[in-house]
């Protein structure tokens, strides 16, 4: 990691420090508060929260940056049948959705603060989800916050196969319908590789996130 002294953010101020300026690993600062006006603030400027328990309030934006562009999303045989399984909804169980994203990983980052920090952005129109149901039950979903024209993915869960790649995949379609431009994935993962996202340079990312945020599209 670059050696490089991380700034500590005041918690009456919402200026972030140049997203170029992040360490090798991403991490750009530390401290501040999970308010409405930072977080929207943070997500604008390419920058997203990420710590573990008794840690500080870190604020990240890594390089690279993998990205899903909803008309590159792998859809195999076996998933187009799953898909049938699920009934698909939007935004009706959002406090469930994060509240099961929580439960389900025992190291969460998703501590009570960023839990209670998103709902507020859902409340608020910023944040959104997409559910799988099967019988009535929620059995996979996914939640994200909007900016502009871009979804910026924060987790996803799954108790039945298929139910988070379902999610996605019908994100992909929504945001193609919509006129969304890109999925921010944040971290690149084996899992979202294979699922046909990219890994792009930080630079590019925060070029495209510019032209992006200032557009106005309905998702869903």
């Amino acid at each position: 990691m670059s050696t490089v002294e991380i700034p500590k953010l005041l918690d009456d101020a919402y200026i972030f420090p140049d997203p170029y300026k992040a360490t090798d690993h991403g991490l750009l600062a530390w401290g501040g508060d999970l308010s409405l006006k930072r977080l929207l603030s943070a997500y604008q400027n390419g920058i997203f929260p990420w710590y573990s328990k008794n840690d500080p309030i870190l604020w990240w934006s890594p390089n690279p940056r993998l990205v899903l562009f909803p008309q590159d999303f792998k859809v195999s045989k076996s998933l187009k049948k799953s898909r049938k399984k699920f009934t698909i909804r939007y935004n009706t169980s959002f406090k469930e959705v994060i509240s099961t994203c929580k439960e389900l990983r025992q190291d969460t980052w998703i501590s009570d603060a960023m839990k209670k920090a998103y709902i507020s952005l859902h409340v608020k129109g910023h944040a959104k989800s997409i559910e799988c149901y099967q019988n009535e039950k929620l059995v996979g979903g996914l939640y994200g916050v909007v900016i502009g024209s871009v979804f910026c993915g924060e987790s996803m869960f799954s108790t039945v196969s298929d139910a988070s790649k379902v999610a996605l995949w019908v994100l992909c379609e929504q945001m193609s319908k919509s006129g969304g431009d890109f999925i921010d994935c944040q971290m690149p993962t084996d899992h979202l590789l294979s699922l046909g996202a990219v890994a792009i340079d930080r630079k590019d990312y925060l070029k495209m996130l510019y032209t992006c945020k200032g557009k106005r599209v309905e998702l869903f």
